[in-house]
């Protein structure tokens, strides 16, 4: 069953779907508050948290508008709430997912797997902002619409903000290598 359709039958009183739901989006929200908090245990009472806030304010779900861009909006606000009440962590997860899972030799494998604790640790100096845009088009796989749609802006606005979150995030990863940005 579609989430669309499975959200419709939540809004109108059959709240044992939200099961379903949760099944389908826990592990990707958990992942989404993991790349922004660097905590578990806080991802996982923010991942619960949207879920129980989708219950309470389902009757806010408007059919044809995607589920899956309201369900982040829905995270959005539950990740403001926290910023509110708690400075945000800013150290990335060692056990980060890695950007490539292909198998190298172990010289480049070690090469890579070090980059990618440099690029985690630039990661979290990005501005909240910054960072979102980036946690949401490149590591839960969006698509600029979906973004735009969670963000309420224009999918021009989402364009730009992604290209100037990559290029901070560019600049900061080679100022901790030191290298240059090419």
């Amino acid at each position: 069953m579609e989430d669309e359709k499975l959200m419709q039958d939540v809004r109108a009183g059959d709240v044992a779907k939200l099961e379903q739901l949760f099944d389908r989006h826990h592990k990707s929200l958990f992942r989404y508050f993991l790349s922004l908090t660097s905590n578990r245990a806080v991802s996982e009472d923010l991942a619960q948290e949207v879920f129980f806030r989708i219950l309470k304010y389902r009757h806010t779900y408007q059919p044809g508008a995607g589920f899956r861009p309201w369900l982040y909006s829905v995270g959005r606000n539950v990740w403001a709430d926290y910023l509110v009440k708690h400075k945000p962590e800013v150290a990335m997860p060692e056990d980060a997912a890695e950007l490539s899972g292909k198998e190298t030799p172990q010289d480049r494998a070690l090469q890579k797997k070090q980059e990618a604790v440099l690029l985690r640790r630039a990661l979290a100096t990005l501005p909240h902002d910054k960072r979102e845009v980036l946690v949401l088009s490149r590591y839960q796989d969006m698509k600029y619409e979906e973004i735009a749609g969670i963000l309420n802006c224009e999918v021009g606005a989402v364009k730009v903000r992604v290209y100037r979150a990559l290029r901070e995030l560019s600049d900061r990863f080679f100022a901790l290598t030191g290298e240059r940005a090419s």
